[in-house]
């Protein structure tokens, strides 16, 4: 493991034990046999150290819980599936929008690394984080990768959190051009969008987006929220926003509107935008706010009637 991912790790675990339990529940075989909700409640439990409420949920990650068990649209497995959801996205704003395949594989051994292109990301389709970049071909760790990629395509991500659309999506591994921002960074744009309206965003900065990335909450008028998360640490000062930040935008309020809630991530490259994934759980329904009240706040704009 490298040392950014070590050090992400122990600070989640020195912050809260109780992620130990979690990552044992959740990496456990015996955690397949317990149905959907008792493990919804379980890994809730370990988590926050209180009873999910799932009667009468009120904070944000109470009905990220619930969606998951109840909210059961077909098209979410369209959606989560990072190869099919290109196309149904290009179907709604566009196909300018969409990040081109240059590859598209059913398993590892098909993979031949000499006809990839010298910098380029690969990824899985059916789960999260199984995502590498290469920025140069010769010092590019493919053995390591293939493993991980191996690894990932073994599982079915669906038992980690029971987001039940990870269930049904095929396993494969995608292969797309590398996008850099100006800077020479990558850059996400993560809006997340209530009853079919974006309400704010985080940007995310780093080389690597899950270990070593600075995040910060904003508003859509482009102000530091009042609110983080507590296992990033946040932006030195506030970035300077896309030029085509309406362009996304826009795009954002078309893509979110027959959603109860959803996450959509973009990238920003020069004057064009890039859609990236939708995320309906953000960190599977288990995000700590700082300050906590925060979470309560933010299941206050979430309305899960019909």
């Amino acid at each position: 493991m490298k040392l950014a991912a070590l050090k992400h790790y122990v600070k989640k675990l020195t912050d809260n034990p109780f992620v130990v339990i979690k990552f044992v529940l959740m990496n456990s075989a015996i955690a397949k046999l317990i149905n959907d909700q008792k493990y919804i409640e379980l890994i809730y439990l370990f988590f926050y150290r209180k009873k999910l409420n799932l009667k009468c949920p009120k904070t944000f990650n109470e009905k990220l819980q619930w969606l998951k068990i109840y909210d059961k649209k077909p098209v979410h497995i369209i959606m989560a599936d990072k190869y099919d959801v290109k196309q149904y996205v290009a179907n709604i704003v566009g196909k300018e929008y969409v990040v081109p395949t240059l590859k598209v594989y059913d398993k590892v051994e098909e993979i031949r690394y000499e006809e990839l292109p010298n910098q380029f990301v690969i990824k899985c389709t059916h789960d999260s984080g199984s995502t590498f970049v290469c920025r140069k071909k010769e010092d590019f760790e493919w053995k390591k990768v293939t493993k991980s990629l191996k690894r990932a395509c073994s599982k079915n991500y669906f038992f980690r959190g029971r987001e039940w659309p990870y269930k049904y999506i095929k396993p494969r591994i995608i292969v797309e051009p590398l996008l850099l921002d100006t800077g020479g960074g990558i850059t996400d744009y993560k809006f997340y969008c209530f009853n079919g309206k974006p309400q704010f965003l985080y940007v995310s900065k780093g080389l690597d987006r899950h270990f070593t990335a600075r995040i910060s909450f904003l508003t859509l008028d482009w102000k530091f929220a009042e609110f983080k998360r507590t296992d990033y640490q946040g932006l030195e000062k506030l970035p300077l926003k896309p030029i085509a930040y309406e362009c996304m935008l826009q795009c954002v309020e078309i893509l979110c509107k027959d959603e109860k809630f959803v996450r959509i991530d973009f990238y920003c490259v020069g004057n064009h935008v890039f859609f990236s994934e939708f995320t309906f759980y953000p960190n599977s329904g288990l995000v700590h706010f700082e300050p906590q009240e925060y979470d309560l706040k933010l299941g206050e704009l979430l309305s899960l009637d019909d």
